[in-house]
């Protein structure tokens, strides 16, 4: 149960990259609360919001991302996960990503700082306090600012069934290169209406969290915001299912699909 936040984040990121220049999915102001359900539980709620800030005399857009357990599960398992990202206003390059986060006892506090001059990432456990340096690819984004990145970069005009897509991505110390197919347009409802979305199959790792390869679907609004839906995982112990519950700041119009 401990991953949920993680696969949240990790699969909101995965959505694959076409480029279609000039087109900005969001900005500052923007927020999106999550309900994370765990069976027939609310196992938690996470948010993401963006705020203008100055990083080291540059102006970025620093994304927060939290998730805490609520109900009867945090009687007996309690979660509290924080993230944040500072991207680049422009090409929304990561400068800077911070983990830290307690997920029944488990912990992590990590600082990463990008030099993409020297396409290198400088890892800071704070926990062990320690400082290690990996190498990084030109396009890499964290698992944060990858949701972001790929949200300005979808072309849903040229999307065809059965495409798919990769995409880099670093966290903690590894590179990861996710692959995702497109499944096609479906029209989902939620508590806000019916939403017109496209839907894709990122490919996972079977191990003890997934169940198999195919263990996840997730619906990102099929509009201008791109704004991630629902998602669903089925794991090892049970199935995770977590739905935008509310959102404000959007840069574009929200649209409701009307009979």
């Amino acid at each position: 149960m401990k991953k949920y936040i993680i696969i949240l984040l990790l699969v909101i990121s995965s959505v694959p990259v076409l480029a279609q220049e000039n087109h900005k999915a969001f900005d500052s102001g923007e927020w999106f609360k999550f309900r994370i359900h765990y069976g027939l539980f609310t196992a938690s709620y996470a948010t993401l919001e963006i705020k203008d800030e100055q990083l080291n005399g540059k102006p970025v857009h620093h994304v927060i991302g939290t998730g805490k357990s609520s109900g009867f599960l945090s009687m007996f398992f309690k979660v509290e996960d924080y993230y944040e990202t500072y991207i680049d206003k422009n090409t929304v390059k990561p400068y800077k990503f911070i983990r830290k986060i307690n997920e029944g006892g488990h912990t992590k506090d990590i600082e990463i700082n990008f030099n993409h001059q020297n396409n290198e990432a400088l890892v800071f456990n704070k926990k062990h306090n320690t400082k290690e340096s990996f190498p990084i690819k030109p396009d890499v984004q964290d698992m944060m600012s990858s949701f972001y990145h790929l949200r300005n970069n979808i072309k849903t005009s040229s999307l065809k069934k059965g495409d798919e897509q990769f995409v880099n991505m670093f966290f903690d110390n590894e590179s990861y290169r996710f692959k995702l197919k497109f499944l096609g347009r479906e029209i989902i409802k939620t508590k806000m209406g019916k939403i017109a979305c496209l839907k894709f199959r990122p490919y996972v790792q079977a191990d003890r969290v997934f169940k198999e390869e195919e263990s996840m679907t997730v619906w990102v609004s099929d509009d201008d915001n791109r704004m991630p839906v629902r998602i669903k995982a089925d794991i090892v112990v049970g199935s995770i299912k977590a739905d935008l519950d509310a959102f404000k700041g959007l840069k574009h119009p929200f649209k409701i699909v009307v009979d």
